[in-house]
Formats: structure tokens, sequence, C-alpha cells
């Protein structure tokens, strides 16, 4: 069982939708969660109730442009550039630092591509080394190939976003291939929170991410204690095997990659749910054995 609670994080120019899974009990360890493109945090809510019931406290938050931190239409996809989007992050996990317990930071797809990117970052580097280990659920370092977009398409985006970098663009995803549940499938499609807008700047930023992050020329530091990431070989979204490659490249001598066989791309909502569940957690544990749990406080 666990105490979920909803609230906001409150930024220089932007206050965002915030929900807490907190255990019945004391708490081992906490986890910071950064959900995908076109997602928001409500969609987790399975898993991490899952997590909470094994003593692991949870918070997550929509970030800028997404899910209930979308205050009026013009902020669908409204994310800013990279060092928008990545100080956002860095600045809702320094708010729950210094922790008594280990703090961990887990990211989904699009998330977890810009967990990686911050964790790279130098300039964060005192803030990453406060973090316990980092988690990757089927994170965006290249596309599927289902999901390439033409040479064309990605050009003339770049021209138009240095014109009009908060133009609004629609980016479809098929529902059927985030899972192989049908009817959560249908709940995503169904979902006014999950509008498939993004603006120029914000995919053209997303883009290079990816684009820095499969080319190899984004590591890991040393300040990255522990890795783990977990990827289904049919996610047709995001690249199984560029995630495959990026994880090889990372000299890191605490690092676990767990293939899902037959996972498509939402593994917290997908048939192996259940199982990537005990897996986090697991991990999670493992790496606080040690540390003294607190007692939950609401």
């Amino acid at each position: 069982m666990s105490t979920e609670i909803e609230g906001t994080f409150q930024l220089a120019d932007a206050s965002l939708y915030t929900k807490t899974w907190t255990p019945e009990g004391p708490i081992k360890a906490k986890v910071i969660h950064v959900h995908g493109f076109s997602d928001h945090v409500n969609w987790y809510d399975d898993v991490y109730r899952i997590l909470a019931s094994s003593g692991i406290q949870v918070f997550g938050f929509d970030q800028r442009g997404w899910g209930r931190s979308v205050k009026q239409s013009s902020d669908k996809g409204n994310t800013g550039s990279t060092p928008r989007v990545i100080a956002d992050i860095a600045a809702f996990i320094e708010s729950k630092l210094p922790s008594d317990v280990p703090v961990f930071v887990l990211g989904h797809s699009m998330g977890g591509g810009e967990v990686i990117t911050l964790a790279a970052d130098p300039q964060y580097a005192k803030l990453v080394s406060q973090v316990r280990g980092w988690m990757l659920e089927a994170p965006f370092i290249g596309f599927a190939p289902e999901e390439v977009p033409s040479w064309f398409k990605v050009m003339a985006g770049r021209l138009a976003c240095k014109v009009l970098p908060r133009f609004q663009l629609k980016h479809e995803l098929d529902v059927m291939n985030l899972t192989r549940r049908p009817e959560i499938a249908k709940g995503y499609k169904e979902d006014p929170l999950c509008h498939d807008t993004g603006t120029l700047e914000g995919l053209a930023s997303l883009l290079d991410r990816t684009a820095a992050l499969q080319s190899g020329s984004v590591k890991l530091g040393k300040e990255v204690k522990s890795l783990w990431l977990g990827h289904g070989d049919h996610d047709k979204a995001c690249s199984y095997d560029a995630a495959m490659e990026f994880a090889k490249r990372q000299e890191i001598e605490d690092k676990v990659v767990k293939t899902y066989v037959g996972g498509y791309h939402a593994l917290h909502v997908d048939l192996c749910a259940e199982e990537y569940a005990k897996d986090i957690t697991n991990w999670i544990l493992e790496r606080s054995s040690g540390e003294r749990p607190i007692e939950a406080k609401l």
C-alpha cells in the first residue's frame, strides 16, 4: 500500500504538476521519475505502487509542455531548448537532496535520453555524484526503424525552427507500438493529456540530444556510480540496438542491462510490467541495503 499525493513544483517561470507515491512503512530508497514524449506521470501508477509497497518512495512530475503542467493550448509541447529541459530536471532532483536514504533517477523513453544528457554534463557533476544510481527504461537513443523521420522532414523542420521556434507540430505516436495490451493502447489514444504535440524548438532539441547519444560522443563519467537499462527487443518506438550499443560504451563497473524478450516500448504498462517492477525494485533495494530506513512523513 502507498499514499499518493498530488502537488506542484515551482520554477521561476513555470508551475509543474507533481505526484508522490509514499510507502506506509519506513522509506528505504527514493526514486525520481522522468517521463517520455506525449506522456505524464499518472501512467506509471501501477508500477510505482509496487515500488512503494517495498519501501521505495517515488517522486514524479509532468515536464514543462506535458500532462497536467499544461495550463493552456500554447503550452503543449513548449519544452524550451535542451538547456531549459535539463535545468528543469536538475532542479527537481536538487529539491529532493540531501537525502537520508539513497536517491535514484529513472527516465523512460525521451526522459531516459534526458537523464543521460544530464548525468553526462560536467556542469551537473556535483548533483550527479549525489545520486546512487541511474535507471533507463527503453531510453530514446535512436529511432526504431518504423519511426525514422525523412531527411527532408528533419531539414524543413530545422529551417522553420529558426523563424518560428514555438510553432506547434503534431507527431502522432502509434499507440499500438507502445504496449501489447490493447486496452492500455486504447487508453493512451483516448487520453487528452497525451497530446502528441511538440514545438519546432522542442522537437529539434530532442533530435539533437538523440543524435549526440547515438553518435557515441556522450559518455557517462565517474560520478555515475551505477547504471540499469531495460529495453524490450520488440520496441517499435525507440531503437533497442542503439540502447544496447550505448550501454556497451559506458565504462561503469556496476552496470546491469536487461532485455525483455518480446517487450514493447512502455514496459511499465506492457505484458511484462510486473517483471519490470520486480526487477527495478530488487536493483534499487540491493543498492540501498546498507542504509538506515527513515520513517515516512506526509
